[in-house]
This record gives C-alpha cells, sequence and structure tokens, in this order.
C-alpha cells in the first residue's frame, strides 16, 4: 500500500546512506526501522517496575504478632526527647 511520508533532508539523507549501505531500497529500511521500533515499544511494556519485582515479598514477614506502626509517632518523638535531653546533659 502507498503511502507518503514528509523527511526533513537530513533523515533523508540518513534513509539514503543506510539504503545503500544495506544493499535495500528506502521502503525496506523505513520497514526495517518500523519493525525494530515497534519492538522496542513491546519489549519496553514487558518491563517490570521495581514494585512488581519485588510484590511478591511485600507482606511475607510476621511481625511475631506485635503491631509495629502501633504509635510510631509518639515513640519517634519520645526518641528525638531522649537524644535531646541527651545533648543537654553533656
Amino acid at each position: 500500500m502507498p503511502l507518503s511520508v514528509r523527511l526533513d533532508p537530513g533523515t533523508e539523507r540518513l534513509v539514503e546512506r543506510l539504503a545503500r549501505q544495506r544493499n535495500q531500497t528506502k521502503s525496506e529500511v523505513i520497514r526495517d526501522a518500523l519493525g525494530i521500533l515497534a519492538q522496542q515499544e513491546k519489549d519496553a511494556a514487558k518491563k517490570k517496575r521495581p514494585y512488581d519485582l519485588i510484590a511478591h515479598l511485600i507482606g511475607c514477614v510476621d511481625s511475631g504478632g506485635t503491631n509495629l506502626s502501633e504509635k510510631t509517632g509518639e515513640k519517634f518523638a519520645k526518641l528525638l526527647r531522649e537524644k535531646a535531653d541527651a545533648r543537654r546533659s553533656r
């Protein structure tokens, strides 16, 4: 199926050079380039996010029944107060 594409002069020279080097037509070079681009897009879609790589580990550790997030803010504030008191008493 015919398709018309407008190329800037630099890109046109590149396509012509690649066609000569590869002993292909300009259309073949462009089809090959589109095929490679499509494969890259497909591969990028398969790549996993960091979360996907560790998802099987999330929630697999038991804290031994203690609720470690309970009163975390209060515990942190207490720790800061203790450190401040220790600096003052030096």
